[in-house]
């Protein structure tokens, strides 16, 4: 089974006072994690690599997506990241610039905004185990609310893949239907707030060896 490239964004709201992180749930039919609370995010598409953006990524985190990279340069991974974020809420990481939007870019690009990638960091990074029903190498990023060019409780232009979007306490966050591995990148996130500058190490779960280990990269 191929292992698709895939960005999602751990949007972090108030960290130095109330943290919270944006989640949403996947549907009950759902053939990847059904039920499941998950991060925005998703696989990269082809047109990610064409997506110019306005600045370059951070050179630490860009070259940490470069180490063992896999298919998707670092700059599709970013770009995969913020559309992904974009569709599955609404909500825009952008700036101001001359931008000539591609197909599917149109509403992102409206008050003139373009992708920017300046308030990401790469934080960790998972691949899925073998015998699920698909298989992802994912890039965690992290990044400050702050950053959003939109009102952040407003998911009124969000698309219907995930249900129940809400800021939810990282005290409480524990007590949703979550994914193993988000569980993990929980624990990694509790230790680095307030902070969201970009991690000493990246985490690495490769899962391709049944000695599961982790690579810091």
């Amino acid at each position: 089974m191929p292992i698709r490239d895939a960005a999602t964004v751990i949007l972090v709201r108030d960290a130095a006072t109330w943290p919270s992180v944006l989640m949403g749930q996947r549907g009950a039919s759902a053939v990847f994690m059904p039920d499941k609370y998950v991060f925005p995010g998703g696989a990269v598409d082809a047109g990610d690599a064409e997506v110019a953006l306005p600045a370059p990524l951070g050179a630490i985190c860009r070259g940490r997506l470069a180490t063992r990279s896999g298919g998707a340069a670092p700059e599709a991974l970013a770009v995969a990241a913020i559309r992904e974020l974009w569709e599955e809420t609404g909500l825009r990481l952008g700036r101001a610039a001359e931008w000539t939007a591609p197909e599917g870019w149109q509403g992102f690009a409206e008050g003139g905004l373009a992708p920017d990638c300046s308030a990401l960091r790469f934080f960790f990074r998972a691949v899925t185990p073998p015998g699920r029903p698909r298989r992802f190498d994912a890039r965690f990023f992290l990044a400050d609310a702050a950053a959003l060019a939109d009102d952040p409780d407003d998911f009124s232009r969000a698309e219907d893949e995930l249900t129940h979007l809400h800021w939810v306490p990282l005290a409480d966050v524990r007590a949703l239907n979550l994914p193993f591995i988000t569980r993990i990148v929980l624990g990694e996130l509790q230790a680095h707030l307030p902070r969201l500058d970009p991690p000493a190490g990246v985490p690495f779960v490769a899962n391709d060896r049944i000695d599961d280990r982790v690579i810091w990269l």
